[in-house]
């Protein structure tokens, strides 16, 4: 595949509803030209003024046929699951996602979950709005609870789920990872393909979920794996919302047959307000924001960066290259 042209004649469009992107690349002092769009029609209307596209949540396959002059997407998400792959390869536009951006974000993300649930933090401050101090419980059951000696379930070990298994060590979890290749990973005391998923899932305290949606993960946590769990037992989603049966979900919680769920990802996003989600005591719902911190924005540009360089110079392997 030719290289791309010498930086100073490229046009970069920064395509994202919130994120300063085009912001922090303009503090590098790099050559290239770019423009920032912030809604999908403004989107449309102006993808095809460029050679390079950095966006996530705005992109639509679609645009593929009415872009011709771009040749690379830097994907803002660490998911890549909405880019048709075989009709970036077959249009001759390389492709890269954000992997490792927000690694260190969605792991602690997706502890903080993990300690909200168990110290009940979110019920704390339901209590500090209502001006109420909640007596001392002599249910032991519904009390606050500790980590040291549970058992977590990290289905999926790349770099957000071996990171979030060392935060889990440091707390005295016992950590146990799903994952295609079982190789023996420092801190991790067990690795096991997806097959004996529900075997490991009725072990878990807490069930955490950060692999990738693909055709094998999609609806992975099923009426049938909720069944494996423990009534006792946590589930945590900082994945896509689609790797969960949302309705099979909802029907476990409802039923008590899980004792809760901490969710940052949902089938459809924004989350409806009619979703019996939001009114669930047991479950704290965030909006997606896991990646979303203050450093987000110059991970995702050095990224960029430094694949644009590989691009430019003509090499083949771009980083998290996906096309």
């Amino acid at each position: 595949m030719p290289a791309l042209p010498p930086e100073s004649e490229l046009t970069i469009c920064f395509a994202h509803a919130a994120y300063q992107l085009q912001a922090e690349f303009q503090t590098r002092g790099r050559s290239a030209k770019s423009f920032e769009v912030r809604s999908l029609d403004e989107f449309k209307a102006r993808a095809h003024e460029a050679d390079v596209v950095v966006v996530s949540g705005l992109w639509r396959n679609e645009l593929i046929a009415t872009s011709p002059k771009l040749r690379f997407v830097q994907s803002v998400s660490a998911g890549t699951d909405q880019y048709d792959k075989a009709a970036f390869a077959t249009a001759g536009i390389r492709l890269a996602s954000a992997q490792g951006a927000n690694e260190r974000a969605v792991s602690e993300h997706a502890m903080a979950l993990i300690l909200g649930l168990t110290r009940q933090i979110h019920l704390a401050r339901d209590n500090q709005t209502a001006k109420t101090w909640r007596p001392m419980i002599g249910d032991r059951a519904r009390r606050e609870d500790e980590l040291a000696g549970k058992t977590l379930v990290i289905v999926g070990l790349g770099r957000i789920g071996l990171r979030l298994a060392t935060l889990a060590a440091a707390f005295g979890l016992r950590v146990i990872g799903v994952r295609r290749s079982p190789e023996p990973q420092p801190g991790i005391e067990a690795i096991v393909r997806p097959d004996q998923l529900h075997e490991v899932m009725a072990q878990a305290d807490i069930v955490a979920l950060t692999c990738p949606l693909t055709p094998e993960t999609e609806n992975l946590i099923d009426a049938k794996a909720l069944a494996a769990m423990k009534p006792t037992a946590l589930l945590i989603n900082v994945a896509r919302g689609k790797v969960v049966d949302e309705q099979a979900l909802i029907a476990a919680l409802g039923e008590r047959r899980i004792a809760g769920a901490g969710l940052d990802t949902f089938v459809e996003e924004p989350l409806a307000a009619t979703s019996p989600l939001w009114a669930m005591p047991q479950v704290i719902v965030t909006p997606h924001s896991a990646g979303e911190t203050r450093a987000y924005e110059g991970n995702v540009v050095d990224l960029l960066i430094e694949n644009l360089g590989r691009l430019t110079r003509g090499e083949s392997a771009l980083r998290n290259q996906v096309v």
